[in-house]
């Protein structure tokens, strides 16, 4: 049975949640325990979403994995033939503080999962531009499973989860151009529930009203007068309006609205990557 393994953001929680509600071949979920997967765990629940939560050492290698499927008869092959394993390993917001951390910890990831891998999808874009090569450095002819990253329908790299969820490049150049005249918060639902982890504002100043004195200081410098809400059509994250609302008064920011967000990029580099994984099951 295929393994493809899904290293992301917890920024996207929601669209990976999306893609497995609406991919009834799935035979297994499982999720890599960690520090970031509570939330993530809590919406699978939510909507009925059968899983399990195990650290990586408890979970079969995919040599055993075909080693049992070996062991099965020729019925129960044919019935399976279509069912796969889903792994998810949720990584830290604070990573994007630090681009080459960022990379370093992509990488060392992709490099734990790959026993555990038929093929591996990266939910990233450029991230400041350290991924770009990520495939490259992760040929299938010297690596033991395809690496793949998010890419829109002109097989450009997105530039970051934002470029992601409004469709990939063109759609998103079109979007800051729109807010150009002035500095502008892109807030997908779980944007505004992770800003705070994402800037770690606890690490900025030991006293949190001073931290956001400075941060409100920072945004006169720089001219951020804004703060966009991206409407995605997911529903997973709670309160996105509250949300919103709390951190424009708390900056005194303009607000606006864009109904842009779509799955399209999620949905087709997963299913490319559930075909190409399949492929290779199908000759081995």
């Amino acid at each position: 049975m295929p393994v493809m393994s899904i290293i992301s953001c917890k920024i996207m929680q929601d669209e990976i949640v999306w893609i497995l509600e609406n991919d009834s071949s799935v035979d297994e979920v499982i999720v890599v325990e960690n520090e970031n997967i509570r939330e993530f765990s809590g919406k699978l629940n939510k909507v009925n979403l059968q899983h399990k939560v195990l650290p990586l050492e408890n979970i079969p290698l995919l040599s055993e994995r075909n080693n049992e499927s070996d062991e099965n008869n020729e019925s129960d092959k044919i019935s399976e033939s279509d069912k796969y394993t889903v792994l998810i390993y949720l990584m830290e917001l604070g990573l994007h503080k630090n681009p080459k951390e960022l990379k370093n910890k992509v990488y060392k990831t992709v490099e734990s999962l790959t026993p555990f891998s038929s093929g591996i999808l990266v939910f990233y874009g450029l991230c400041g531009n350290v991924l770009g090569n990520i495939e490259k450095d992760f040929e299938v002819n010297s690596f033991p499973c395809p690496v793949r990253i998010l890419k829109d329908r002109k097989n450009r790299i997105v530039d970051d989860c934002i470029g992601a969820t409004v469709g990939g490049t063109d759609n998103y150049l079109r979007l800051l151009k729109s807010v150009g005249d002035a500095g502008t918060y892109l807030f997908t639902p779980m944007y505004s529930k992770g800003w705070r982890e994402l800037i770690e504002l606890d690490k900025l100043h030991k006293d949190p009203s001073k931290a956001l004195k400075m941060m409100k200081k920072t945004h006169e410098i720089i001219g951020y007068k804004r703060v966009a809400k991206i409407n995605t059509g997911l529903e997973y994250t709670e309160n996105f309006d509250n949300a919103i609302r709390e951190f424009a008064e708390l900056f005194d920011f303009e607000i606006l609205e864009f109904n842009n967000g779509n799955q399209e990029i999620f949905e087709d580099c997963y299913g490319k990557m559930k075909v190409e994984i399949q492929n290779i099951e199908s000759v081995n």
